[in-house]
């Protein structure tokens, strides 16, 4: 098992087993990174520890603790605080993590991880005991969890392209939802959410005007790079020249006395190179940049190994893949990314949609007869796999986010999923559920504006099991750590407390811009976002052409599908029909190519 994961911690390894227990870690030394660090960490007491991910406040816990240490690490400092707090030392923790705990005098065994989920967990119950690690296949690697397919979680992929926690496309394989911590004792397993998203703004003291809250989000911004700053070993950032990794490269620029080394991946074809705007900001705050330019042609020769490193399909992943290998490449071990600054300030078209969608409630007052035909007739008209959604919405009794949100970000709709699905009545989407207790919890006093609930969707859902997913299964596939500033808790709470009217986006992510002051040039804050795009289509009907099929033809195999739908989805993409887009068909290869290889059926 430890072996699987090998390339998450290629620096060292270790096992400590007692009977009953055996814990086991690989280590990517980036706080003192000397042998004292060794993990699984021992402590007189007969505790032990293994730990994934960085606690950036542990210089400020270790003064708390008071007291000597052995080593300069944040392992140390965590085991002391969770010896002295107990499981309320989560709150006062500033990182990303996941852990197990062995607490020798209870024989207990504690698994957290942390508030946003950047850090993963599985865990699977097996022969009447349990296994857990941070990647699926170092369960599979053990050889007691059945290769079984999940058929819920399929339909649950089939519609994002991604499982959401706590369920894995492996049957009795879960995924520690963020925020959650588990105790482990004798035959007993229980769950424990110890913070979420929503509530959190609860922590936020009252704004006093939209200043106050401009410069809190400033000063909270740049405290969070600050902290993401502290390591042991070279340590760079993402810049694609947009808004959100430009600000951190200038914030880091600020609270550093050396230039900072920057990392674009630039490309050839000028219909997606970013490269302009990157140059512009490593220009203006003088970084060490460097520019990784790649042809479409060599990006497309890493698209097998990017496949061969998920770990969990994804319907993404290579752009990421391809920028860690890069990096860890040029000597960096850490890398400051800008992932969440859309998240946090409607930084996506998804929050004006779902707004607008909600002023037009009124035209639930329509027969549904009548929504359903104008539905129709424009979605024919269109042809297109958006216009059919705003179809499935007029068609639809409810237009309030709870609805209309789960709709946006599907990929298979219901009529697609009901083509396809040969297992009987097709399991309800969970994301409708999901989402109505998590933006409506049963805490008094508690509102949350409107943008601020689709900001909850998005950090739920999109960015916390694709994006976060595909940045750690991708980064760690190179030995390279993502650490990510905009989800920093202080600064999550802070821009959900934001009224609606102070974030509207008039212009791009106007909040956070403001928030910035001039610290960016026009140029970059005023861009159109542009995003990480490649030519998939030409690709998949050309070079990828015989991979893609193969992926599917994996698929045709499993019972709950119906093989000739995957079949007219194929044919359908290659007579280039509008309907069927490449992100479809390219998460059912993704699917099939990880079925395949890990034998899952």
């Amino acid at each position: 098992m430890n072996a699987a994961q090998g390339h998450r911690g290629p620096d060292d390894e270790g096992v400590w087993a007692v009977p009953g227990i055996a814990l086991a870690h690989r280590r990517l030394s980036i706080l003192d990174p000397t042998p004292a660090g060794h993990q699984p960490w021992h402590d007189a007491s007969g505790d032990v520890l293994v730990f994934n991910g960085e606690l950036y406040n542990f210089k400020e816990l270790a003064e708390e603790l008071g007291g000597t240490f052995e080593t300069d690490s944040d392992t140390e400092v965590l085991m002391r605080a969770l010896r002295t707090w107990g499981m309320e030392a989560l709150h006062r923790f500033n990182g990303m993590f996941a852990f197990a705990w062995w607490n020798a005098q209870r024989e207990e065994l504690v698994i957290a991880r942390d508030r946003l989920g950047i850090k993963p967990v599985y865990w699977s119950t097996i022969d009447g005991g349990l296994a857990f690690a941070s990647e699926v296949r170092a369960l599979l690697a053990s050889g007691a969890v059945q290769r079984k397919l999940n058929r819920t979680a399929l339909v649950d992929y089939l519609r994002y392209g991604t499982v959401h926690a706590p369920d894995t496309l492996i049957e009795g394989v879960n995924l520690l939802p963020a925020g959650h911590w588990m105790r482990v004792q004798d035959a007993e397993v229980e769950l424990h959410r110890w913070w979420s998203a929503a509530t959190a703004i609860g922590e936020v003291e009252p704004w006093q005007d939209r200043q106050h809250a401009v410069s809190t989000l400033r000063s909270t911004l740049r405290d969070a790079v600050r902290l993401r700053m502290r390591s042991d070993v070279p340590l760079g950032a993402f810049l694609s020249g947009g808004v959100d990794s430009s600000a951190v490269v200038g914030l880091m620029q600020e609270v550093s006395e050396r230039p900072v080394s920057t990392f674009s991946v630039t490309f050839n074809e000028g219909e997606f190179d970013e490269s302009p705007w990157s140059r512009m900001v490593a220009e203006r705050f003088g970084t060490d940049h460097h520019e990784i330019r790649l042809t479409a042609e060599q990006f497309l020769k890493q698209v097998p190994a990017a496949l061969q490193a998920m770990d969990h399909p994804s319907g993404d992943g290579p752009n990421s893949f391809v920028v860690s290998e890069a990096t860890k490449a040029a000597g960096i071990t850490v890398a400051l990314s800008g992932l969440g600054g859309d998240e946090l300030f409607a930084g996506y078209p998804v929050f004006q949609r779902s707004k607008k969608l909600l002023e037009w409630r009124w035209l639930g007052s329509w027969p549904v007869g009548l929504r359903r035909f104008a539905g129709k007739a424009y979605a024919a008209s269109k042809g297109t796999v958006t216009a059919r959604k705003q179809a499935d919405v007029l068609a639809g009794d409810y237009f309030d986010l709870e609805h209309t949100y789960p709709l946006s970000r599907q990929l298979f709709l219901e009529e697609d999923l009901r083509r396809i699905w040969k297992g009987g009545k097709v399991p309800g989407n969970r994301v409708y559920s999901w989402l109505s207790k998590e933006i409506e919890p049963n805490t008094p006093g508690f509102f949350l504006p409107f943008y601020s609930k689709v900001s909850v969707a998005e950090l739920g859902t999109y960015l916390g099991h694709t994006l976060l997913r595909d940045a750690d299964q991708m980064s760690m596939a190179h030995a390279l750590e993502v650490r990510v500033p905009f989800l920093d808790h202080r600064l999550v709470a802070a821009a959900l407390a934001v009224p609606d009217g102070w974030k509207e986006p008039s212009t791009p992510k106007k909040l956070l811009t403001d928030a910035l002051g001039d610290l960016l040039p026009d140029e970059v804050t005023q861009r159109k976002k542009m995003g990480f795009v490649l030519p998939w289509e030409q690709w998949m009907r050309g070079p990828l052409k015989p991979l893609c099929e193969r992926g599917l033809e994996a698929l045709k195999r499993v019972d709950v599908l119906d093989g000739s739908e995957v079949d007219r989805l194929w044919k359908a993409f290659l007579a280039g029909d509008a309907r069927v887009n490449y992100t479809r068909v390219w998460m059912l290869v993704t699917l099939g190519d990880w079925m395949d290889r890990h034998g899952i059926g």
